[in-house]
């Protein structure tokens, strides 16, 4: 497990510069799509990280249809890498490592079925991958994983304020007053304790704790 963490850790690392040429993609669903893009493009070898929803039976669905239900689809996240740098059994292990894959009730302070962990797959190899890492994470933490594999059907992008929202110095209302976007984001990790709990379930494991 110490191998395992340690090579993980290595690569949820800044990158220098993002390199698309022989780009390849998966797509996750690890509650609040804010923090898996923010998560993801720390990764070395992901050149780029896209919110957006998956899973259900609306065309074209906005935030707030998701939010509200009836959907059927996921807050998911689109991650673009370069296969010369990174697998995507290495992105699995790191998705699993960034969320509580026992809660099947949403993620953290977000409820709901829009909040549900899930990996979407295309074809056998991504199957095949993301089924080891969900097999070794149930190893290493020892108890039932709900995150289930689905096929990938139709990925819909998330509204533009949505994208890269994490560093945006665009000010907007919140909850938190009128402040920067990034300042807001940050203020609402914080306050659902994600990076907490999951340093909780994953220990030294946890590779985006406090990122």
């Amino acid at each position: 497990m110490r191998i395992i963490a340690m090579t993980l850790m290595a690569l949820a690392t800044p990158m220098l510069a993002a390199q698309r040429a022989s780009a390849a993609e998966i797509v996750v669903a690890g509650g609040c799509f804010w923090c898996v893009e923010a998560d993801f493009e720390k990764v070395q070898g992901v050149s780029e990280v896209v919110s957006g929803y998956t899973g259900g039976t609306v065309e074209d669905p906005t935030y707030k249809q998701v939010v509200a239900g009836g959907t059927g689809h996921y807050e998911a996240a689109r991650i673009e890498y370069d296969p010369d740098t990174v697998k995507a059994r290495q992105l699995y292990d790191l998705f699993f490592r960034s969320v509580d894959p026992r809660d099947a009730g949403g993620q953290f302070c977000d409820r709901g079925n829009s909040y549900r962990t899930a990996i979407f797959v295309d074809g056998p190899e991504e199957r095949q991958a993301a089924e080891a890492a969900k097999a070794e994470a149930a190893q290493v933490l020892g108890q039932e994983i709900v995150t289930p594999i689905l096929p990938l059907e139709a990925f819909y992008e998330a509204e533009d304020y949505h994208q890269d929202y994490y560093k945006s110095t665009e000010k907007t209302l919140t909850r938190f007053g009128y402040v920067d976007r990034a300042d807001a984001y940050a203020r609402y990790r914080a306050a659902c304790a994600r990076d907490e709990r999951v340093r909780e379930l994953w220990g030294d494991a946890a590779p985006f704790a406090g990122s």
